[in-house]
């Protein structure tokens, strides 16, 4: 029989929120949030092996089912092995909506799918529900951004506009300007709060340009009493979008606004953003957001099992997963989802042993999980030079050594093939990264300074 509306804790929804954020971080934003992101999850037989999902046309539905319906299938096998029939149909998508929960934080290029999503009435994304700063764990990663994203939400005096976040992806960067925002609207009821990506920035933008409404665009954005817009290094390259980006930022800060940036890197490092647009952004408040310690881990852990009561996970289990995975935020709750939703189907309790073999992959794959972003910055910061200067066609010495470096690096600690190493170091031939790994193999044996310096850079890298 096909049930209904699901619990946050359901098994089911706690899959169905972690197949979400697969299928966003794989497919891209563009196919996300045009195909995937509408499907509900509208009912399941778990007796039968049944799920059942839902779109809001049938002309969206025909093209999930020839296209991913397969994909939805082998990811619904993956993470629940009892199901073997994954229905799609057109249907009442606001009627299947208590169905829909995601308690994962699913990365998205405006925000997340929440149960009941904030109303916006400015124009932006909705407000996740869920990013509060009450569910936000502070640690030494991250406590001065979540202290400077508390004073911009306050509303008083500011002595920093912009505020810029930087950091990796299922940090928290999006959490916090969700934060913001919530509290703001909360000691101002009537302000205009708008939060969107830049990706949405720019295409909004575009097609106000292509149907000559760019007044109403910019009026819109400018009228706005706190201004949030998110992964702003989209509009590196894009000069038109740059140069109404640069008006708009001039616009709320002249007129005392609150304006919140955030990145993947720190301004110093995105490259193709103008440079009067670089200088804005450093003139306010540059926050870090770093990857989560040991006890930043455990604590997020600990927060999450506080608002699931119904289960029982031990300390150990908390402390092993807090050690294992430590890629991000994102993939750490996702694993306490998996491990969760795996208990309560086959009714085993949680401890080290089954986690070990519910999480086998996952546990193998974060051993060595090590980005070329992650071995550029280190080496960067190793040998202080900016981390731009990785993908610069500068030769001197000083930063081809390191950029030769970590081109070895590289190949020696990730997966990835010579060709797409040149690409990430700035579009280099695969030739120039095999002559790196050559020559610093023989460095290492001729130069003790150098096998040293590549010593330390791999233990800090792999611990």
């Amino acid at each position: 029989m096909i049930q209904g509306a699901m619990s946050e804790s359901d098994p089911v929804s706690l899959a169905w929120a972690e197949i979400r954020a697969g299928l966003r971080r794989d497919c891209g934003a563009r196919t996300f949030d045009g195909w995937l992101k509408p499907i509900r999850l509208a009912g399941h037989d778990l007796d039968a092996g049944v799920i059942e999902l839902v779109l809001p046309s049938q002309f969206m539905a025909s093209w999930v089912e020839s296209n991913y319906a397969e994909r939805l299938a082998l990811a619904w096998r993956s993470m629940l092995p009892a199901i073997r029939h994954v229905h799609i149909r057109a249907g009442d998508v606001a009627g299947d909506a208590a169905a829909q929960t995601a308690p994962l934080d699913i990365p998205a290029t405006e925000t997340a799918v929440a149960p009941e999503p904030e109303p916006q009435a400015n124009g932006g994304a909705a407000l996740d529900a869920r990013y509060t700063f009450d569910n936000f764990v502070v640690g030494k990663a991250n406590d001065v951004a979540y202290n400077a994203a508390r004073t911009v939400a306050e509303g008083g005096q500011l002595a920093f506009n912009p505020l810029f976040f930087h950091g990796g992806t299922g940090l928290g960067k999006t959490h916090l300007m969700h934060a913001i925002g919530h509290e703001y609207r909360r000691r101002h009821p009537g302000a205009a709060v708008i939060y969107m990506s830049a990706e949405k920035f720019m295409f909004e933008f575009v097609s106000a340009m292509r149907s000559k409404d760019t007044l109403a665009f910019k009026s819109r954005l400018r009228s706005a009493d706190l201004l949030m817009i998110d992964d702003v290094q989209f509009i590196a390259g894009k000069d038109s979008t740059q140069e109404e980006f640069f008006h708009t930022m001039n616009e709320i800060i002249s007129a005392g606004k609150r304006l919140v940036i955030s990145a993947d890197r720190s301004p110093q490092d995105l490259e193709g953003i103008e440079g009067r647009i670089l200088s804005r952004l450093s003139w306010g408040l540059v926050a870090d957001v770093n990857p989560a310690d040991f006890e930043l881990r455990l604590g997020i852990i600990t927060k999450k099992l506080e608002g699931m009561p119904q289960v029982s996970v031990p300390q150990d289990v908390a402390m092993f997963l807090a050690r294992r995975i430590q890629a991000n935020v994102r993939e750490l709750e996702g694993a306490l989802n998996r491990v969760i939703a795996y208990a309560m189907l086959t009714g085993r309790p949680i401890d080290v042993d089954f986690v070990s073999e519910t999480l086998a992959d996952q546990l193998r794959a974060s051993t060595r999980r090590i980005t070329i972003d992650e071995i550029q910055r280190k080496v960067s910061d190793h040998f202080c030079i900016r981390q731009a200067e990785m993908t610069s066609a500068r030769r001197a010495r000083e930063v081809a050594r390191p950029r030769q470096i970590a081109m070895y690096l590289a190949k020696q600690l990730t997966p990835r093939s010579l060709p797409e190493i040149g690409r990430r170091f700035g579009g280099r031939d695969h030739t120039t990264v095999i002559h790196a790994v050559r020559q610093i193999e023989k460095l290492r044996k001729a130069d003790a300074e150098i096998d040293a310096d590549v010593r330390l850079l791999m233990r800090q890298l792999e611990g």
